[in-house]
């Protein structure tokens, strides 16, 4: 029997407009009306997934950043797992040696020394999610949404070492290039102890401490639940979805996954454009 659910955000339970359709969220709230545990576990920090909850009436705890903050349903933060001031400071130096554009994320918010390249980046996501966009929509599109996301902008990322009770747990290294200029990049990074490299998308790597990652903090809900892995699914898409696709006892890959995940899922469900969150919950409700 199923007892927690673990849902990623980006390509599965989010749409092409960016939001948790009714059908998903209608399932999500089917499944925790018979005491169903129901947990976001997403790559975006807390300020990002909260609106977007609310927004369709869910009320959950979150596992955030790739499981380097976790909250519960209140909004405390049940964990934590920052990147030290030494690898930080290591990984910042060598990405600006690539000449690769990075955003660093913290306790205080997204750090940006690039506005210009934020707001391409951000383009670049939402062409690739719904690609009848046309780029120069979806650039006015995302600098909208860059002043609503209050974004903070730095001309020096090593200023952020040094600033009081600031802690980073995120960095992402971004090129339109995709894995021709990333993994390179990517296999230098994994030499260095105590990090993991995973990616939401083939243009960016999403650097975390070792221990933030959404399965070890799937895991650890579950333990403090006292429910066993076999009675826990996740559902995700990408890269940085794989460790809690292969700690839950029943897992869903979505349709458009990409192909390590669809390997590693038991399952697999419709896309994120057709409800696949709401189709893999009502297959798992009905199984009892």
């Amino acid at each position: 029997m199923i007892q927690i659910i673990a849902s990623d955000m980006d390509g599965t339970l989010l749409n092409d407009k960016m939001t948790i359709s009714p059908e998903n969220a209608a399932a999500i709230k089917q499944a925790q009306a018979v005491g169903v545990h129901f947990i976001v576990s997403s790559g975006r920090q807390y300020n990002e997934i909260k609106p977007l909850i609310q927004a369709a009436g869910i009320n959950c705890p979150m596992i955030t950043l790739n499981g380097a903050q976790v909250f519960d349903e209140t909004g405390k933060l049940l964990s934590s797992a920052p990147i030290s001031s030494q690898l930080a400071t290591k990984i910042m130096h060598f990405l600006k040696q690539q000449k690769l554009y990075f955003e660093v994320i913290t306790s205080q918010g997204i750090y940006s020394d690039n506005r210009s390249k934020r707001i391409e980046n951000f383009a670049e996501l939402l062409t690739r999610i719904n690609p009848e966009t046309p780029f120069k929509l979806a650039v006015s599109f995302a600098a909208a949404r860059m002043e609503l996301m209050k974004i903070n902008y730095t001309d020096d990322y090593f200023e952020l070492i040094d600033t009081p009770h600031l802690r980073i747990y995120k960095i992402v290294a971004f090129s339109n290039e995709g894995k021709k200029v990333l993994d390179p990049i990517k296999d230098k990074i994994k030499k260095i102890d105590s990090l993991v490299i995973t990616s939401s998308a083939a243009s960016n790597l999403e650097i975390n401490q070792i221990n933030a990652q959404k399965g070890i903090a799937l895991q650890k809900y579950a333990d403090q639940l006292n429910i066993p892995m076999d009675n826990v699914m996740a559902i995700g898409d990408n890269n940085n979805d794989l460790s809690m696709i292969r700690v839950a006892g029943v897992s869903y890959a979505m349709d458009n996954a990409i192909e390590s995940v669809k390997q590693a899922a038991k399952r697999l469900t419709v896309s994120n454009l057709q409800n696949g969150v709401a189709v893999a919950i009502q297959q798992v409700l009905k199984e009892g």
